[in-house]
C-alpha cells in the first residue's frame, strides 16, 4: 500500500518500554501482575493465545531495529517514527488512518478525538491507563488512555504465522486496533461491555461481534483509500485474517475446535468482515454484526 510520508505535526506518538521483557511496575516472580493481566488484553483484542504467544515471540527473527525506550519523554515524533521501517511505517498509517476516520466523523456531525500511538520492541510497555505489558500480549488498544500498543516484533511473528510479510498485513493490524478506538469513542465498546455483564451467556457473541467490526473497520479504510491499494495487497490481507481466526489457532495449537470458546471469529467471517469493509467503504455496513444482538 503507497502510503504517503507522514507529517509528525499531525499525529500523537511516542515510544516507550517497560525496561526488560516482562517488567515494570507490579513485578512478581519475574512477571508482573499488569503484565499478566495486558498480556490477556491482548489475547482478547486479537485473537492470541498467551501462553502460545510468549513461546513464538521468543523465536522471533530481530529484522528491524530496536525502537529505543524513552518513556514518551526522551525521542520527538520525528525521531520515534524513523526508528526503523516498522515504525516508519506504523506513522505513515496513523496519518492515513487519522485523516480517514475524521472526515467520516465530521460527515456525520460527530466530535473526533485521535488515538496515541505507542510502539515498543522485544521488552514491554507501561501503558497510561492499562498497567504493564510484555512483548507477549502483542497489539492491543487500552481504552483508558485511548493508546494503541504495537510492538513491532509482532510484525515479524504475523509474518510467520500468516505465511506473509507484506506491508499490508502489518498495516491490517494498525488498522484492526484503530477500529477498537472508534468502537471506544463512538460509545459501542462501555455499551457492549455492559450487556455482557447483563447477559453473560451472550458474552462471547458480543465480543466476536466487536472483533469482526474491528476487521470490517480496517477494511473500510483501505477501501477509502483504494488508489493506494497496491496487487497483492488484499490477498496479504486476507491471509493475515485467515491466520488469526478463532478455529485456525485452536487448529494450529493442538486444540479441539470448540465455536463456544470463540471471540474474535472464524478464519472465513475475519476474512469477510476485512471484505465486505473494503468493499462497502462505508462504516455503517460494518454494522451488521450487531444486527440482532
Amino acid at each position: 500500500m503507497r502510503l504517503n510520508p507522514f507529517d509528525t505535526s499531525k499525529i500523537k506518538v511516542r515510544s516507550s518500554s517497560a525496561g526488560g521483557r516482562g517488567g515494570g511496575a507490579g513485578r512478581a516472580g519475574g512477571i508482573g501482575c499488569g503484565t499478566l493481566v495486558i498480556a490477556l488484553i491482548g489475547a482478547v483484542v486479537f485473537g492470541l493465545d498467551p501462553m502460545q504467544t510468549i513461546g513464538m515471540v521468543q523465536g522471533v527473527q530481530q529484522q528491524a531495529g530496536p525502537v529505543q525506550a524513552g518513556g514518551g519523554s526522551d525521542l520527538s515524533e520525528a525521531e520515534v517514527c524513523t526508528q526503523n521501517a516498522y515504525a516508519t511505517e506504523a506513522c505513515n498509517a496513523l496519518v492515513s488512518l487519522n485523516t480517514t476516520w475524521a472526515a467520516a466523523f465530521a460527515n456525520a456531525g460527530l466530535e473526533f478525538q485521535e488515538p496515541e500511538l505507542d510502539l515498543f520492541r522485544d521488552g514491554g510497555v507501561d501503558t497510561k491507563g492499562c498497567g504493564s505489558a510484555s512483548s507477549a500480549a502483542g497489539p492491543f488498544y487500552c481504552p483508558a488512555d485511548n493508546g494503541i500498543y504495537i510492538d513491532t516484533s509482532f510484525y515479524d511473528q504475523l509474518a510467520q504465522m500468516s505465511g506473509t510479510g507484506g506491508d499490508f498485513a502489518r498495516l491490517y493490524v494498525i488498522a484492526h486496533e484503530y477500529g477498537h478506538h472508534i468502537q471506544t469513542i463512538t460509545g459501542l465498546s462501555p455499551q457492549v461491555r455492559q450487556a455482557q455483564q447483563r447477559n453473560p451467556a451472550q458474552a462471547n457473541q458480543l465480543q466476536v461481534a466487536m472483533e469482526l467490526q474491528a476487521d470490517c473497520y480496517a477494511g473500510m479504510w483501505a477501501g477509502k483509500n483504494r488508489n493506494l491499494i497496491e496487487p497483492g495487497d488484499l490477498e496479504e490481507g486476507l491471509q493475515a485474517a485467515s491466520a488469526i481466526g478463532d478455529d485456525t489457532l485452536q487448529r494450529n495449537s493442538g486444540q479441539r475446535i470448540n465455536p463456544e470458546g470463540f471471540t474474535h471469529g472464524t478464519s472465513r467471517q475475519r476474512m469477510a468482515a476485512l471484505k465486505l469493509g473494503l468493499e462497502s467503504r462505508n462504516d455503517s455496513a460494518c454494522d451488521v454484526f450487531f444486527e440482532g444482538s
